[in-house]
């Protein structure tokens, strides 16, 4: 079952990525794009099931950069697909398929190669793979910000560059970027609850600055939902946002890490 789930996801993420060249050729074929959306959504289903054996195997848990170089192309294509229901990625899903291809066969050709842990508890398995997903996704948000506001000043100078031409509406690529906001926003809350729930002493020495700078950066990404759902944030407003709870995330990160292994020492 699980050599099944593998092949069958990397066959059609590659019959993806040729449907999806034939729809941008020069005389696209209207009909290739709900038989392209059938197709990438086997692909992700059949995606999420082979996760299952490469992130758990041997009674332990994998946390090795393929595995979840594989977990993180899995994410980003399911909120390309859930995009993909009401605008045209082709261009996007293009850029994707092989790459969650390449990642998936170089996550079954590795397997066994990095050992798996086998110390750690389900839950806390959970939180740790949560974390590193939602990290990943709102990286990718950020990255989305970034572009954005470099074609917004493009835009506004009369500038578009040519890959701006061949890229969807800048209202489609916003609609990117509070989808992947959305998407690792639900990531970072599971992180959360699961930290609550399964790691011992969550708000203790070792624990209060990422605890306490992860949940300020919760705060500012719900913020900024709220601002874009309810008060149309968009543009400059949603990167300056994106760009201020991600550095408060990262800094949930390496802050705490610079504090417990340079600053707290010396001190």
């Amino acid at each position: 079952m699980a050599a099944f789930a593998h092949w069958t996801a990397i066959a059609l993420y590659l019959a993806t990525t040729l449907v999806a060249a034939l729809s941008l050729s020069r005389q696209p074929l209207a009909r290739l794009q709900p038989l392209l959306l059938g197709m990438f959504g086997c692909a992700v289903a059949a995606h999420v099931i082979a996760l299952e054996y490469i992130l758990v195997a041997n009674d332990g848990f994998r946390f090795d950069l393929l595995a979840m170089l594989s977990l993180v192309t899995c994410s980003v294509a399911l909120v390309l697909l859930f995009l993909s229901l009401k605008h045209r990625l082709t261009l996007l899903i293009l850029a994707i398929a092989p790459l969650a291809a390449l990642s998936q066969l170089a996550a079954v050709h590795a397997w066994g190669g990095a050992p798996p842990l086998t110390d750690l508890t389900p839950g806390i398995a959970a939180h740790a793979l949560f974390s590193i997903s939602a990290y990943a996704l709102l990286t990718l948000a950020t990255l989305q910000a970034i572009y954005l506001y470099w074609l917004n000043q493009q835009l506004h100078n009369h500038r578009p560059s040519g890959i701006s031409r061949l890229l969807p509406p800048l209202q489609t690529m916003e609609s990117l970027l509070f989808a992947l906001i959305a998407f690792g926003q639900l990531l970072l809350t599971a992180s959360l609850v699961t930290g609550a729930l399964f790691v011992d002493d969550l708000f203790g020495q070792q624990l209060v600055h990422k605890t306490a700078l992860s949940i300020l950066a919760w705060i500012l990404y719900s913020i900024l939902l709220w601002g874009h759902w309810k008060k149309g944030w968009r543009g400059n407003t949603a990167v300056r946002w994106t760009l201020s709870a991600f550095a408060i995330l990262m800094l949930a990160f390496f802050g705490s890490k610079l504090a417990l292994e340079v600053i707290l020492p010396r001190g």
